[in-house]
């Protein structure tokens, strides 16, 4: 069977699957790129790390049908290695050899039997939905950053998704912060559905999406899995077993102070400030009447400060963040302005925009000196 493709067009579907090429395993399959020829006109590309699954078909001129797992990284970098034209692979099962011809460079590359392969799901005929991908991909965007990268909680590396007829909602945590927003999304969901889906695999769809251009995404749920399929390609992960914390519980009922701030202003103050909070140094608020004190030291470093003016009224109150943490909420805020609702210098604070649709705690570092 031989294939016939654009080397520019290859060379970018063979990067994207090689995301879900597994670095980590032992066998050798899961190291590989399966490729299937339709005999049709098309090609599959498809790759796995057992947790999450990527599939695309992209058009080439074929000759017969079959299959064989290339090495996923090797012809990845020996297809961006020839030059611009058209690439020609002929694949012979029997002897599990890739000959790759593109000018005058030839390349065989040593390959495994498709069989050997992991049987991937397929979508489901009953029970599968349809969602528009705007605000499914603003959602992630938003949500993601706060789901925990520590694999010693499995579940806080999920994100909480919640999937209705007409609203979806999205809650991260990684112990030191949570990020929760509910958005209107119009889909032909029957029922609601409620899964923790890895970060790094809603993350992935989102990158597709926005990549493909794809308006609407097909979801299916079903044995452990998730199946999503957006403008010919299919992204299959696995779900998080286990209870999401009961972030309903960790939302204060109420607050002492809200201060309403422009979020361009305050996110560039934070941003200069933040150069001098190295080393795990926190970057602290101090509020006064009328004027808001951002401020940070690292010994041996430096220090900064910078005063702007806020609405605040009461009581002076200093509180201390992680830096990243807050730089990463604030941005998370869709609005130009951005309100901080605090109680004590001990207590979570609140990060939020205009309506209540997107909700950030975030936890405040003890201040010492």
């Amino acid at each position: 069977m031989r294939i016939t493709c654009s080397r520019d067009l290859l060379l970018e579907n063979l990067q994207s699957v090689l995301k879900t090429v597994s670095t980590k395993s032992t066998m050798p399959v899961l190291s590989g790129i399966r490729v299937e020829v339709k005999g049709d006109g098309k090609i599959e590309l498809a790759s796995t790390d057992m947790e999450l699954s990527l599939r695309l078909t992209i058009e080439a001129v074929t000759d017969g049908e079959g299959a064989l797992v290339v090495p996923g990284r090797l012809i990845t970098d020996v297809v961006r290695s020839l030059p611009a034209g058209d690439v020609s692979i002929e694949m012979d099962e029997k002897e599990q050899v890739a000959a790759i011809q593109c000018g005058t460079a030839s390349f065989r590359l040593n390959c495994l039997p498709a069989a050997d392969f992991p049987r991937l799901p397929v979508m489901p005929e009953d029970g599968s939905f349809e969602i528009n991908s705007e605000p499914l991909i603003s959602t992630i965007n938003t949500v993601a950053r706060a789901a925990s990268r520590d694999e010693t909680r499995p579940v806080l590396t999920g994100i909480l998704v919640k999937f209705s007829k007409d609203k979806l909602k999205m809650v991260a945590t990684d112990s030191y912060r949570l990020s929760v927003r509910e958005t209107a999304a119009e889909s032909s969901l029957k029922d609601k559905k409620e899964v923790i889906i890895p970060r790094a695999s809603l993350e992935e769809l989102a990158r597709i999406c926005t990549q493909s251009g794809a308006e609407k995404i097909s979801i299916g749920i079903m044995d452990g899995q998730a199946i999503f399929t957006a403008a010919g390609t299919i992204l299959t992960s696995r779900l998080i077993e286990g209870q999401f914390p009961n972030y309903q519980q960790l939302l204060p009922d109420e607050f002492k102070h809200e201060i309403n701030m422009d979020k361009e202003e305050l996110m560039e103050a934070v941003g200069r400030i933040s150069l001098m909070a190295q080393k795990n140094a926190p970057l602290r608020m101090k509020f006064a009447s009328g004027e808001l004190t951002i401020s940070a030291q690292t010994p041996q470093v430096g220090e900064a400060r910078e005063t702007m003016p806020v609405a605040f009224q009461g009581e002076e109150v200093e509180i201390g963040f992680n830096p990243e943490f807050l730089r990463e909420g604030i941005d998370s805020v869709a609005a130009k302005q951005v309100a901080l609702r605090i109680i004590s210098p001990l207590r979570p604070g609140l990060i939020k925009g205009e309506g209540d649709d997107f909700l950030y705690l975030i936890m405040p570092v003890r201040l010492t000196g």
